[in-house]
């Protein structure tokens, strides 16, 4: 059942009614946030679907709380809504509510009338603040999240003894290979080595082409959703390509064929390149639908085991998800999202400066011309898609902000923003911990700076621009002013 302001039935609304089961009455009810729509983990993948009953809420309020690019709008709504409909075709009751305001005053009725609401603990930090009150009062009570690969105790594993940071990835994600025995050969990394990020550093000169991503046929739901992005949020930046939007369950399992085709045996070599023809090269683009549980992070890990892929492509893919992914959850929620490091003065806002950068986001970043190349060229990416592979996001977006003494939590808003996949668990470690190095050696060993040298080398930006990456380019002297600039703080890096 849909509930919302608006009583005009939609396309949504009648196609819920018509797979609504009629017995409600007796049913066990869930509170299933807007990234967690996966009925292969917690109670949905274990109780049956005739005797559970689940509530979804949609939340204006928290699409309006920043400019949200109108692609990631439209795929959280897409996919929540397609989530009731599927669950509701296997039996499963679902309430499906437009909040009036925030999620608590949604949430709060529905439990006085259904009883307490089970739900998974939220991903995002930001949502696990908003419903505490009803957890506080027995409305919602939280059971552990499935969706992730590692536990707290893995973290606490691979920290020094006291737990103290610094925090390293590389021993994070060893500690969790030899747990797993994922790619161990008789208690050995396969290939003697846990990475093989140094085989992962081939500029990419045109061959092998790079894959197109798949394209959808937006269906009814679809496109109303589509429509309601450009009616309420039209003033929002970003270009809405419903075409380009994976909204089904079946859509995910596309994306993940496309991928472990035409993307995974070839991604290793070209990791870490960029290039104007492609914004993605051979990157996965799954992480969307990872981040919303569209497609579940055991599953893609399992499913690149078992691909017939060369090594340096499947560990490097692996230790984006086993590692990496994982490595900055436990990081933002061991710090309450950068709030709270141990031994440091504490953050409120989350907005750390070890460097002490505290200028303004560059137009540059909302689509004014620069004249840079390789600047417009990945923003006018990240507007059109709402994507850019990650090397372009650490080395030429991160880079030239941190290069600028751009504040590092504009930076960060300006990433949550634009990014289909950015959630305030992982955006945040990203930018604020690896990008502008905002909170100094937590949990990486140095800034992620470069010159003109670097992107000329791993792209074909320079090719294209009005500077020369020899002579006139400015981003060796800003690169070589930025060293300078934090000589004192940098000096004792032997990196």
């Amino acid at each position: 059942m849909t509930r919302s302001p608006r009583s005009s039935p939609s396309a949504f609304a009648r196609a819920l009614a018509e797979r609504v089961p009629r017995r409600s009455r007796g049913r066990r009810w869930l509170f299933v946030p807007y990234d967690q729509l996966s009925a292969e983990i917690g109670p949905l993948s274990r109780e049956p679907a005739e005797e559970l009953g689940i509530v979804l809420v949609e939340c204006p309020q928290k699409a309006e709380r920043r400019p949200y690019h109108q692609q990631k709008l439209a795929l959280v709504l897409a996919n929540l809504r397609h989530f009731a409909l599927e669950q509701a075709a296997r039996g499963v009751d679902v309430r499906h509510v437009v909040a009036t305001t925030d999620y608590a005053s949604a949430l709060t009725p529905l439990a006085g009338e259904l009883g307490p609401l089970r739900a998974m603990v939220p991903a995002e930090r930001e949502l696990r603040v908003e419903i505490a009150p009803l957890v506080e009062r027995g409305l919602v009570e939280l059971v552990p999240h499935e969706g992730w690969l590692t536990t707290e105790e893995d973290f606490a594993a691979a920290a020094q003894k006291n737990g103290a940071p610094p925090w390293r990835m590389d021993r994070f994600y060893a500690a969790v290979r030899k747990r797993t025995g994922i790619l161990m050969d008789g208690g050995k990394p396969r290939g003697g080595r846990m990475s093989h990020d140094a085989d992962n550093r081939k500029p990419w000169r045109g061959t092998p082409s790079a894959p197109e991503p798949p394209r959808f046929e937006p269906d009814a739901i679809t496109r109303e959703v589509g429509e309601l992005v450009s009616s309420r949020f039209g003033a929002h930046p970003g270009r809405l390509d419903l075409g380009a939007l994976p909204a089904t369950a079946e859509d995910a399992r596309a994306m993940w064929r496309w991928a472990e085709r035409a993307c995974l045996p070839t991604f290793g070599p070209y990791e870490d390149a960029m290039s104007t023809r492609s914004s993605g090269l051979f990157h996965t683009r799954l992480a969307p639908l990872i981040n919303l549980h569209r497609l579940l992070p055991r599953d893609v890990v399992a499913g690149a085991l078992a691909l017939p892929i060369p090594l340096a492509s499947q560990e490097g893919f692996v230790r984006q998800i086993l590692g990496w992914r994982e490595f900055v959850r436990h990081v933002h929620v061991t710090t309450d999202g950068l709030r709270r490091v141990p031994g440091r003065p504490p953050t409120p806002d989350a907005d750390p400066s070890a460097l002490g950068a505290k200028g303004p986001l560059p137009p540059a970043y909302w689509g004014e011309p620069s004249g840079l190349a390789c600047l417009d060229h990945v923003v006018a990416d990240v507007w059109r898609e709402g994507y850019s592979h990650h090397i372009t996001r650490l080395m030429i977006l991160s880079n030239v902000a941190m290069l600028l003494d751009v504040s590092p939590r504009a930076l960060t808003d300006w990433f949550w923003a634009a990014y289909t996949d950015a959630y305030d668990w992982v955006v945040e470690p990203n930018v604020l911990g690896m990008g502008t190095y905002a909170t100094g050696d937590l949990m990486i060993t140095k800034p992620y700076v470069a010159g003109a040298a670097y992107v000329k080398r791993m792209s074909d930006f320079c090719g294209g621009c009005a500077f020369d990456p020899a002579s006139t380019c400015p981003l060796t002297p800003l690169y070589w002013a930025f060293l300078a600039r934090h000589e004192a703080t940098l000096a004792g890096n032997p990196r």
